[in-house]
């Protein structure tokens, strides 16, 4: 039997929270009329008037973009693909819900808004949410509201093993290699160098190693690293990850499934929330795993860029870099300190 779709109440009341290229995601405050300010609403309440199913969720309305997807394949993706590959409690869930007539017009008069008094982010201005899509999703509150003093923390784990077209005697693996390849544009155009952990450190059975790569993760310390050590989700990522290995310049067709499945599974973000009180349970949940496209020209980047890797000598650390490298590939590393 289907389940029936959630409604949004027609006079719900919501607070920007923040906004990323494709959509807005919002907090669901009252079951009055209107979206509401965010700088009015305290962080750490939440009215009583929310309906029970909406509470623990966070909303995630469409922006109007070239390459959107609407929400119903959104979630048909994701229920069909991903949902059967974690356990309910490693994924930030997301669930169809109508929206309210005039709700869209509303929010997005209140970007206009925001954009006017600076409080919206100058680089997503001009961009407002679609009023062609009739749903929104329901997805987990991974905020620290009825949490508080909980340590928030979110990382892209990327690649957890080298591409499988690497050079056999690779320096350097492949998010390294990329991250190495962009600092040096970065450096030639005069910005600012990105220094992040190696991903091949997270799964590792060394604890050194973990404790490395959290040392990147702002605002945590050896604690995160005791939790990320032989974590569950951490090795299921990594299982199905090798299940799908075939990528770089092999495998299956680019603009097939299997492979816009291989790449969503390496491009996903690890939602960490840490109580306060180390003796409760940690919450850890995957995100970001709207299924990838080949679309629009991004099978043909995907293989393009590994050549260049490959071609150009990133894989081998050919043109070295303004920091040390963090990979694990290049051999013996300092032993880690706490954090940065």
């Amino acid at each position: 039997m289907t389940k029936p779709l959630l409604e949004l109440p027609s006079g719900a009341q919501l607070v920007y929270l923040a906004e990323g290229g494709a959509n807005v995601i919002y907090r669901i405050v009252t079951a009055s009329s209107g979206p509401v300010d965010g700088a009015s609403t305290s962080q750490g309440t939440l009215d009583s008037t929310v309906p029970a199913q909406f509470k623990g969720k966070l909303l995630r309305l469409r922006k109007e973009t070239k390459s959107s997807i609407p929400y119903q394949e959104i979630i048909r993706n994701f229920d069909q693909t991903i949902r059967p590959l974690f356990s309910p409690d490693e994924l930030i869930d997301q669930e169809l819900v109508c929206l309210p007539r005039g709700l869209i017009p509303r929010c997005n008069e209140q970007l206009r808004l925001a954009e006017l008094s600076g409080r919206r982010p100058r680089r997503r201005q001009g961009v407002y949410l679609s009023a062609a899509e009739p749903f929104g999703l329901l997805i987990t509150d991974m905020t620290s509201l009825g949490n508080p003093g909980a340590i928030l923390a979110e990382l892209k784990p990327k690649w957890l093993l080298q591409s499988p077209t690497a050079p056999p005697n690779a320096r350097r693996c492949r998010t390294c290699a990329l991250r190495e390849m962009k600092n040096y544009e970065a450096r030639l155009a005069g910005k600012p160098e990105d220094r992040s952990f190696c991903p091949l450190d997270l799964p590792s059975d060394k604890f050194d190693n973990v404790l490395r790569a959290v040392r990147f993760v702002k605002g945590c310390d050896g604690r995160l690293a005791r939790v990320l050590y032989r974590n569950s989700t951490v090795q299921k990522l990594l299982m199905n990850q090798k299940a799908r290995r075939d990528v770089g310049l092999n495998g299956p067709p680019p603009h097939s499934r299997d492979k816009s499945l291989a790449m969503t599974l390496r491009d996903c973000t690890m939602f960490i929330k840490m109580p306060r009180d180390e003796s409760c349970p940690v919450e850890i949940r995957l995100g970001d795993l709207d299924l990838k496209t080949g679309a629009g020209g991004k099978a043909q980047y995907w293989l393009d860029l590994e050549k260049r890797l490959i071609h150009e000598g990133w894989y081998m650390g050919a043109k070295g870099s303004s920091h040390p490298s963090e990979c694990a590939l290049q051999g013996p590393r300092p032993h880690p300190q706490p954090s940065i």
